[in-house]
């Protein structure tokens, strides 16, 4: 237990370091803060009123998601659980494995099932996943289409193809093949046993089981869901990328410097950032990310001098995230103050179940 509190903590110490050389050290390299705080207030209400709609909507997005997984959540359930976790794991370094355990905690206390519970982190995880590696090769067509594209792009289109089409097939295999479903439970049991072992815990068991219940459940869920879970994934992803696109016009960067194509495959690229659990919601990495890639579209294209240029790219991507991450935790802060306090939600938990031990992935 002292060795697991030791590691969280070089773990948060870790990440502070490397936030703050980030954002001290590596973005005024390509635009100091002066600079970008004066693009920033050079928009006017009007344009900032756009950005703040389309925050919002793209805010219900996720909430839709979410209701499309887990069948009679209402809508403003869905967006206490979502806007909490999402600030859980917007927090903390390897938040997301904690806010799919608030998540689960706030369900449990509106009555829904472990199973059912379980099945909708696992179904928006898997859905979330597919559109994320899927989208940069989307991303390449269209730059292909408009004559944007590069070697660099094609093959890291290629590898995110590939590893794709591999997450499909295994995907497939699992709802096709019990048999299939049973192995795949079986080995990831084992492994996760044997991550257990080294922190001196009892070894998992029933995974194989458990797997293939969730094969039939999501085969359930899957067959009469699937339209809406795929519709509100390709929403929520591409109402982000509006968000983005929509600061940077309206901070100048135009269209002739960096086309909407361009801006598509750098935000499909960054969100696979995302992913990696580095820093909570990808902070310090997705910011640069962005400015980076950014800059590097528009670099031969731009109307204006290097150093304005780069201001406005930089003006653009903080205040798209300050709008689609920093906002989100005093957020997530007040609907987990409505989840204590919104006691008419509370309904008995279900009775007891067969224990839901398949692992599940963060959305």
């Amino acid at each position: 237990m002292q060795k697991k509190k030791l590691w969280r903590v070089l773990q948060i110490l870790i990440s502070v370091v490397l936030v703050i050389g980030i954002f001290v050290y590596a973005i005024p390299k390509f635009a100091d803060y002066s600079s970008v705080w004066k693009q920033i207030t050079a928009m006017t209400w009007l344009e900032l009123g756009s950005l703040v709609a389309a925050t919002v909507f793209n805010l219900f997005t996720y909430w839709w998601q979410n209701m499309a997984a887990i069948p009679g959540l209402g809508m403003w359930q869905a967006a206490v659980n979502n806007q909490t976790s999402t600030s859980v794991a917007d927090t903390i370094p390897g938040g997301g494995y904690i806010a799919v355990g608030v998540s689960y905690a706030m369900y449990r206390s509106w009555g829904f099932t472990n199973s059912a519970i379980a099945l909708s982190v696992l179904v928006t995880g898997i859905w979330n996943i597919f559109l994320k590696l899927g989208l940069p090769v989307i991303a390449l067509v269209l730059l292909v289409i408009t004559g944007k594209s590069s070697a660099a792009l094609v093959l890291a289109a290629l590898i995110g193809l590939a590893v794709l089409v591999g997450a499909v097939v295994v995907f497939a295999l699992v709802l096709w093949k019990k048999e299939f479903a049973r192995s795949i439970g079986t080995k990831l049991g084992r492994v996760a046993s044997s991550i257990r072992r080294m922190i001196r815990k009892p070894p998992v068991d029933d995974w194989e089981e458990a797997a293939v219940r969730f094969r039939r459940q999501t085969i359930d869920l899957v067959a009469s869901r699937w339209l809406a879970l795929t519709a509100t994934t390709v929403v929520s992803h591409l109402a982000l990328y509006l968000v983005l696109l929509l600061a940077l016009r309206h901070v100048g960067v135009s269209e002739q410097e960096v086309t909407w194509a361009q801006v598509l495959g750098v935000f499909a690229f960054g969100r696979l950032v995302t992913a990696l659990p580095i820093t909570p919601g990808g902070l310090g990495f997705v910011e640069l990310s962005y400015i980076g890639g950014l800059i590097l579209a528009g670099r031969d294209h731009a109307d204006v001098p290097s150093d304005v240029f780069h201001a406005q790219v930089a003006a653009a991507v903080l205040v798209f995230r300050t709008l689609t991450y920093g906002i989100q935790i005093p957020i997530g802060a007040f609907t987990y103050l409505i989840w204590r306090t919104k006691k008419s939600w509370l309904k008995p938990q279900p009775d007891a179940e067969p224990p839901v031990t398949a692992p599940v992935t963060a959305p």
